[in-house]
């Protein structure tokens, strides 16, 4: 065989056997696919013993060359692993090479899947007719597949999220709308949580929007729910229900003179003219504040009915005012002695 001859050779086994080894009669590696020296990139495996690269664990009795020779072309198939880390498990056939040489084939086997991983191979790496290609095909539109299934649970997920948050938010003021608060207080009430709900309207507001517009009726809007907010903690809850209406629920131990504090803190601050466009907004609040251990049990149509009570009670005697309901039931309220919802914490600070 010519040395063009002897390369041709060696091209056509590097292509269809890309996991070949020729071995010499003394058991030397000669040559390897490119796919088998893959695996062992920082080792030349040409000059190295086919034996002290790799341990035979079947057929058991291969411990020298004669020992593959005699195995040569018989119907066994060889297993072998390689004997530094990582021992990835090969199997293969043997056939005779040259004067008492040989040449080995191997494959993965089951081991497939690790090894891909293990060392980075992809279908370049197979022959075109290798079986594994058509796998490795397969296990990568599987991958694809589960990511995309992963990405669109991700935006459905996403989208949902926002789409709930979007269905508790007041558009106009950002603030959560009568729906969050329908199931905020039904989480409190579930939980045994003592909390006291305070429900606010907005003094001559229809003025505002009689006189210069609905769009200075929302710049009022806006700028009350800043204030609400400013006024309260993070943990409070601040929500628009109505067109000027407003409730904020203190969940957190709390006296009712701290509750009243709140409540006049806000109506003085609300009652600060409002600049829009060069025209002043004037309003003022009325609010209306109820307990929750005042029931036993309490019930959100019970407290949100009573705290309006109590919020027209406040209108009906001069506006700008804040009741208490049980108040209105001939209680002593928060000037005359402070009840305590729970300890004596304040319920909420300035900020």
């Amino acid at each position: 065989m010519t040395p063009d001859q002897r390369d041709d050779v060696i091209l056509a086994l590097d292509t269809l056997c890309p996991m070949h080894c020729l071995i010499d009669p003394k058991g030397e590696i000669t040559h390897v696919g490119p796919t088998l020296q893959k695996l062992r990139p920082r080792d030349p495996m040409p000059g190295m013993a086919f034996l002290d690269l790799f341990q035979m664990t079947y057929p058991r009795a291969v411990h020298a060359m004669q020992d593959l020779r005699a195995v040569a072309g018989r119907q066994i198939r060889l297993r072998l692993h390689f004997r530094d880390l990582p021992r990835t498990g090969l199997q293969g056939v043997l056939v005779p090479h040259g004067q008492g040489g040989a040449l080995v084939n191997l494959a993965f086997g089951i081991s497939i899947l690790d090894a891909v991983k293990e060392y980075a191979l992809t279908s370049s790496d197979f022959a075109a007719t290798d079986p594994t290609v058509e796998m490795l095909f397969l296990v990568e539109a599987k991958s694809a597949a589960m990511e995309a299934s992963r990405d669109l649970t991700r935006q459905l997920q996403t989208a949902k999220i926002a789409a709930e948050e979007q269905a508790f938010t007041d558009t106009l003021t950002g603030l959560k709308n009568r729906r969050a608060l329908d199931h905020i207080l039904h989480r409190l009430i579930e939980a045994g949580q003592i909390f006291a709900l305070m429900h606010l309207d907005l003094d001559y507001f229809k003025a505002v929007n009689d006189t210069l517009g609905h769009a200075a009726g929302d710049h009022v809007l806006e700028r009350v729910a800043r204030i609400l907010i400013a006024e309260t903690r993070t943990e409070d809850i601040v929500a628009r229900v109505g067109g000027d209406e407003f409730v904020l629920i203190f969940a957190q131990p709390c006296d009712l003179q701290s509750v009243d504090s709140i409540a006049q803190r806000l109506i003085q601050r609300l009652e600060k003219p409002i600049q829009w466009e060069g025209e002043v907004c004037r309003v003022s609040a009325s609010l209306g504040t109820v307990l929750s251990l005042d029931y036993a049990p309490p019930t959100a149509r019970g407290l949100l009915a009573d705290a309006d009570r109590a919020l027209y009670d406040a209108k009906r005697t001069g506006r700008g005012r804040h009741s208490f309901h049980h108040e209105l039931a001939g209680q002593r309220g928060a000037t005359s002695a402070p009840r305590l919802l729970k300890g004596k914490e304040q319920c909420a600070t300035s900020r």
